[in-house]
């Protein structure tokens, strides 16, 4: 794999209609490290996912991965860079296999067209081969290796949400970013995923940029963490400083600050 750059988020700010969604939020994602982002409903998280995804574009301030600025990139040019996001609410085929589902994650890495794929060219034949060995591996590391022929639509929710994680994980991305990836799920599930994610840190060496409310795997899984309220930045630090820190106790937690 390629080197991971620093992830750059510079004063970005974004505005619907006069309603500011972020406010000059700035932050860094330093390579090979988890860096969460919370705060409570409307904050702004999601909002900041889909400007770095390409999805939204910002009003003022830039996103820089390395030496490329993503500021105004389409979400497939994004995604060419090495950049892969899952999302809050599953965006999978679910009639497809599991392993259909995470051969569509490689097809940015693919170099054979529809048309000679299609055609069942020979080199078209050889590259898929190599392309499904990648998935079944990926499969086998997301513990999802016993449900490659199944249906996605058939798997227990928790599956699905890994199935999702390593489709993404597919695309050989050097930056893996997170939506909510434990919602939904039960105590077991959440354990679960909560070591999945931490082999993708260790093991892969890629940089993971986190949005989750569950505080518990927050504070457990990252190495930074920035607070999000009403489109701003309120705090920014490690778990044990962003838990003291007085502003978070008021907007994110509900308590007085001391």
């Amino acid at each position: 794999m390629s080197e991971v750059p620093e992830l750059v988020v510079d004063r970005l700010t974004v505005r619907f209609a006069g309603i500011v969604a972020l406010d000059s939020v700035s932050f860094t994602v330093a390579p090979g490290t988890l860096h969460a982002v919370i705060g409570p409903n409307g904050a702004g998280k999601s909002t900041c996912f889909n400007v770095l995804s390409g999805v939204y574009r910002a009003t003022s301030g830039k996103v820089t991965f390395g030496r490329r600025e993503l500021t105004a990139m389409a979400p497939h040019r994004v995604g060419a860079l090495g950049i892969a996001r899952t999302f809050q609410n599953l965006a999978l085929s679910p009639l497809l296999s599991v392993e259909d589902n995470l051969m569509l994650g490689r097809h940015r890495l693919m170099r054979a067209g529809f048309v000679r794929a299609g055609l069942r060219w020979p080199g078209a034949l050889r590259e898929e081969k190599l392309h499904r060995e990648r998935a079944r591996e990926i499969a086998e590391f997301a513990g999802i290796a016993h449900r490659l022929a199944m249906p996605v639509g058939a798997l227990p929710y928790g599956d699905q949400k890994r199935v999702e994680l390593a489709r993404a994980l597919c695309g050989e991305p050097r930056l893996l970013m997170l939506d909510e990836p434990v919602a939904g799920m039960n105590a077991t599930e959440r354990l679960e995923m909560a070591e999945l994610i931490y082999a993708v840190r260790d093991s892969l060496g890629i940089s993971i940029l986190l949005v989750e409310h569950d505080m518990g795997l927050v504070m457990r899984l990252a190495d930074h963490v920035t607070v999000l309220d009403f489109g701003r930045r309120i705090a920014s630090g490690t778990p044990a400083e962003v838990q003291r820190d007085p502003e978070v106790l008021r907007a994110y937690l509900g308590e007085e600050a001391v």
